[in-house]
């Protein structure tokens, strides 16, 4: 589910999820809604998972919502490795 160059952004509640869900969708930036992958913990169980090759983008159109993303995740050789 989950390749190396990958981000997951976990949200503290379902409610942010879908909310960060609307902000990007409007901006047209492509993401994919999934649950939180097991080695992973989120009170919510949903994130998102989108291309590092994106990750700025992503984290800009969050800011400028004023939705800040809980946990940022790289998944790198196989692992995960916090970025926030």
């Amino acid at each position: 589910m989950v390749s190396d160059g990958d981000c997951i952004a976990i949200f503290h509640s379902v409610h942010r999820v879908m909310k960060a869900e609307k902000i990007l969708q409007g901006q047209q930036i492509s993401f994919l809604l999934i649950p939180v992958p097991r080695q992973l913990s989120a009170d919510c169980g949903m994130a998102l998972r989108f291309s590092s090759a994106i990750c700025q983008a992503v984290e800009d159109a969050l800011n400028q919502a004023g939705l800040a993303i809980g946990e940022l995740w790289l998944m790198e050789n196989g692992k995960y490795r916090r970025l926030t």
